[in-house]
C-alpha cells in the first residue's frame, strides 16, 4: 500500500508512507463525495478513504499467522480461479511471507485502531 501525501492521510498513518497488506478483494470503487483519498497500491487505485473519523479500508491490517493460514485454507479454489491476475498472489507465497510483514502490519493496524478510538471518543 501506498499511503497519499496528504495531512489526513498523515493523521490516519503517521510516519508509515507504504507498507505491505493483504487484499482478498476483485473489486474497486470510486471514492464518494466529500471523501478523503488514503491509499492505494499497485493494482488498485483506491484503497481506503476517510470521511471526518469515519474509515474505510479495502484492505486488511487486521491479520494474524493463523487468520492467513485459515483464509488461504478456505479461499484456495478462488485464489487459484484468479491466478492470471498480477494482483493475485498464489496462497504459498502469502503463507511464506507472513512471518516477514505481520510485525509491521500489526504496527499499522495498532496506529489505525488507536487513531480511530481516539476519535470516536471525541
Amino acid at each position: 500500500m501506498t499511503v497519499a501525501n496528504n495531512d489526513v492521510a498523515r493523521d490516519w498513518f503517521g510516519d508509515f508512507k507504504s507498507f505491505q497488506a493483504f487484499h482478498w478483494h476483485c473489486e474497486t470503487f470510486s471514492l464518494p463525495q466529500g471523501a478523503t483519498h488514503l491509499l492505494s497500491s499497485a493494482h488498485c487505485a483506491n484503497q481506503a478513504w476517510a470521511i471526518g473519523k469515519h474509515l474505510a479500508l479495502q484492505c486488511h491490517v487486521e491479520m494474524t499467522a493463523a487468520m492467513i493460514s485459515a483464509w488461504c485454507d478456505v479461499g484456495a479454489g478462488k485464489v487459484e480461479a484468479a491466478k492470471a491476475s498480477p494482483a493475485v498472489q498464489p496462497v504459498g507465497e502469502m503463507q511464506r511471507q507472513a512471518n516477514a510483514m505481520l510485525p509491521e502490519l500489526n504496527r499499522v493496524a495498532i496506529r489505525l485502531y488507536s487513531h480511530w478510538i481516539k476519535n470516536v471518543a471525541a
